[in-house]
């Protein structure tokens, strides 16, 4: 007769040969499934391109791009937004020439009226050029929440040839994040009845996130003419963030983001 502790110890054993044949015979994760699987998800999620929001931040989403509005100056400080190769080959739409008041903006936009004989352009933050892949994109880009007080040989020129560039960019490399606006300052002069601000930069920061190779790069113009080339403008993401004040591109993993933001290599652009 067996007693109770010789039975306990050869159940015990048992339940552990038996645990173990579980175990080993789950099929376990390949470093390839592991892989596929971390692939899969980053295709689920997009990615999110957008700067640092903060509480107290306007922020307004149209079809193409997200902006945040700052009401002291009447304009955006940034706005952001995505330019694929496809957008910049379907440009089907012609301007609608059609600068209106943002309603979407709840503090009240600027209005066309304020750039009447002021010797500036309504320059356009993202480009015109760059949303006329449908005609909703193109009109809402005339939304004066998009325009920047901007003197005419900056906006017809220097302006004009990075806008051709960053077209050229998305083209070559299939899909990149752009984020730009004026660097909005304390005490800036303005014009029109709604006191807007003209600064005396712009900027704009580019990022292709896409293998087989991930590159960035910022760009500081003054609000003026040049003949010079954009690359002599060229400037790492960190020189922009100090500047302006504004966290670029937080989603990315910090590792990344550092080192992205803090170097700048002008062949992989040129």
């Amino acid at each position: 007769m067996i007693n109770k502790k010789t039975f306990y110890k050869t159940f015990f054993l048992l339940l552990v040969f038996f645990c173990l044949g579980l175990f080993f015979s789950i099929p376990k994760p390949s470093l390839t499934n592991i892989a596929n699987a971390a692939r899969h998800d980053s295709l689920k999620h997009h990615f999110d391109y957008l700067p640092a929001i903060h509480p107290h931040d306007e922020i307004i989403k149209h079809t193409a791009f997200t902006l945040c509005y700052s009401e002291p100056h009447e304009q955006a400080k940034w706005v952001a937004y995505q330019l694929t190769a496809e957008m910049c080959e379907n440009k089907g739409e012609e301007r609608t020439n059609n600068f209106r008041i943002d309603e979407d903006v709840k503090t009240g936009s600027a209005s066309p009226d304020d750039y009447k004989k002021s010797g500036f352009d309504r320059g356009h933050l993202c480009p015109a050029g760059d949303m006329g892949w449908s005609e909703q994109t193109m009109s809402e880009s005339f939304f004066m929440s998009n325009m920047s007080p901007q003197r005419p040989g900056f906006n017809r020129g220097i302006w004009k040839k990075l806008e051709t560039d960053v077209r050229g960019w998305a083209k070559k490399n299939n899909e990149i994040y752009i984020v730009t606006a004026g660097v909005l300052e304390d005490s800036l002069p303005t014009i029109g009845e709604d006191k807007v601000a003209i600064p005396r930069y712009y900027y704009k920061v580019i990022l292709d996130y896409k293998k087989p190779e991930y590159k960035a790069i910022g760009f500081i113009l003054a609000n003026e003419g040049s003949k010079q080339s954009v690359f002599d403008f060229a400037v790492t993401i960190d020189s922009v963030e100090h500047l302006t004040g504004i966290d670029f591109f937080p989603a990315l993993p910090d590792s990344l983001e550092h080192f992205l933001e803090s170097h700048i290599n002008l062949e992989k652009w040129e």
